[in-house]
C-alpha cells in the first residue's frame, strides 16, 4: 500500500495512481505475493498495490500569512523553524566522506541492478559506513581510512532464480543467479571499489586509497535478504532526513525536504545553507564550516543567523567576520532563495534519492538541478581583516535582508 497524503493548491488535474505507479515501477518493485515463504515476492508491485490518495488544499490562514498579496521577496516563511547547512574540506565536492560513500554505495547498487550486470539484486537495499579520522588541531578532519562497510541488499534466491522470471521484459540468454558468496564478492567488486573509485579526496585521490585489507565487509549479514520492500520491513520514521543531507554530520533542524515547495524553509533554507557553508570552505575561509538559519511562519528575514566553524578558519578571519560575510553576500528570505537557487522549476524527483547535497550541479533543458551546490566566490575575503570585513558590511544593504 502507497499513501500520499498532504495540502495542495494547484489548477492542474493530477492522476495520483498514475504517478504513484509510474513510481514504484520505476524503483524496480513489479511483483508481489502474499506469502512470506515465496522466493518470488520483492514486496510490493506497481499493479497491484493499493494507492490511498488524502490530498486536500491548503489552510487559507497559512496561504494568508505566507504570500498572498505579498510581491515576490517578501513572501514569508511557511513555517517556523531551524535548518542547517554543513561543509567540509575532506572531499573534492566538500561532503563527509562517510555520508559521501554511503549514498553513492546505493546509487551503484540501483545502477549495476537496472543495466544487467548485477540483474539478481532486487530494489530494496541499505548501507553504512565506518571511517577512522585523524582531527587536527586546526579543526579540520582527515580521513585516515575506511574501517567498515556494510551493505544490505535485496536479491533473487541464489543458485535458483533465473533472470527470464526475475526481470521483466528480458529476452537474452537464460541465466541463474550465482550463489550468495559470489554475490558477495560482485558487489564488492562492481559496487564498493567502483564507487571508491569515483570519490575524489581533497588530496587529489580517490577513496579507494583508503579501502584494502584492513576494511571490515559485511555484505548481507543477516545471511540473505530475499524478502524486502513493505513487506519485509517497513519502519523509516526520522531516518530520512539524516540520509537526505549529512549522515549525523553537523547538525538537523528535524525538517523534511521531499514534497515541499520553496516557501517551505525546511527546504528552501536547508538548501541556502548548504550553499553557504559549501561557499566558505570552498573559498578556503575555513576548513568545515555549520550555518544555522531559523524562521517564524509569515516572516520574510531570517531570526537568525549562525556559523560554526570548529576552529578551522583561517587566515585573520574569525567566526564573526564569516557570519557578517555571508549577510553581506546570500539573501535569504524565502523569495529570494527561491529565486537565487531556482526552485520554483519542476525538477525535485532526482532528489528523492541518494542525498539531496554533495550532487552535480547541472542544467538541463533549461532547468537547474541542484544550483545550491554551486558555491559563491567568496576568495576576495580571505586577505582582509576583521576591520575590513565590518566595513563592507555597512556598506551593503544586509539591513534589506536580515534582522539587526
Amino acid at each position: 500500500m502507497v499513501m500520499v497524503a498532504g495540502e495542495i493548491t494547484t489548477q492542474a488535474k493530477l492522476d495520483y495512481d498514475k504517478v504513484v505507479r509510474g513510481v514504484v515501477e520505476q524503483i524496480g518493485f513489479d511483483s508481489f505475493v502474499d506469502d512470506l515463504s515465496s522466493v518470488d515476492s520483492k514486496g510490493l508491485s506497481h499493479k497491484s498495490c493499493e494507492v490511498l490518495v488524502r490530498i486536500n488544499k491548503q489552510s487559507p490562514d497559512i496561504a494568508g500569512g505566507v504570500h498572498v498579496g505579498k510581491e515576490d521577496l517578501d513572501v514569508g516563511a511557511g513555517d517556523q523553524g531551524i535548518m542547517f547547512g554543513y561543509a567540509s574540506d575532506e572531499t573534492s565536492d566538500c561532503m563527509p566522506l562517510t555520508h559521501s560513500m554511503a549514498t553513492r554505495l546505493g546509487k551503484t547498487l540501483t545502477e549495476v541492478r537496472k543495466s544487467g550486470e548485477c540483474w539478481w539484486l532486487r530494489p530494496d537495499g541499505k548501507t553504512q559506513v565506518t571511517i577512522e579520522y585523524l582531527q587536527h588541531p586546526d579543526g579540520s578532519v582527515e580521513p585516515k581510512k575506511i574501517h567498515t562497510v556494510v551493505i544490505s541488499t535485496q536479491h533473487a534466491e541464489p543458485l535458483k532464480a533465473v533472470r527470464s522470471k526475475e526481470c521483466v521484459g528480458y529476452k537474452g540468454a537464460e541465466m541463474t543467479a550465482p550463489s550468495m558468496e559470489a554475490m558477495n564478492k560482485e558487489i564488492e567488486e562492481k559496487v564498493i571499489k567502483r564507487t571508491l573509485e569515483q570519490i575524489k579526496l581533497k588530496n587529489g585521490q580517490p577513496a579507494i586509497t583508503l579501502y584494502g585489507s584492513h576494511t571490515h565487509l559485511h555484505i548481507n549479514p543477516s545471511g540473505k535478504f530475499i524478502i524486502g520492500g513493505p513487506q519485509g520491513d517497513a519502519g523509516l520514521t526520522g531516518r530520512k532526513i539524516i540520509i537526505d543531507t549529512y549522515g549525523g554530520w553537523g547538525a538537523h533542524g528535524g525538517g523534511a525536504f521531499s514534497g515541499k515547495d520553496p516557501t517551505k524553509v525546511d527546504r528552501s533554507a536547508a538548501y541556502i545553507c548548504r550553499q553557504m557553508a559549501k561557499s566558505v570552505v570552498n573559498s578556503g575561509l575555513s576548513a568545515r564550516c555549520l550555518v544555522q538559519l531559523s524562521y517564524a511562519i509569515g516572516v520574510a528575514k531570517p531570526l537568525s543567523l549562525f556559523v560554526e566553524t570548529y576552529g578551522s578558519e583561517k587566515g585573520s578571519l574569525t567566526v564573526d567576520d564569516i557570519t557578517n560575510i555571508l549577510k553581506i553576500e546570500f539573501d535569504c528570505r524565502p523569495g529570494a532563495i527561491a529565486q537565487s537557487l531556482a526552485l520554483r522549476e519542476p525538477k525535485y524527483q532526482e532528489t528523492a534519492a541518494y542525498c539531496h547535497f554533495g550532487r552535480e550541479a547541472v542544467t538541463k533543458n533549461g532547468i537547474k538541478f541542484f544550483e545550491w551546490e554551486n558555491p559563491k566566490d567568496l576568495a576576495k575575503y580571505k586577505s582582509m581583516n576583521s576591520s575590513q570585513v565590518e566595513a563592507a558590511l555597512k556598506a551593503s544593504n544586509f539591513l534589506t535582508k536580515w534582522v539587526d
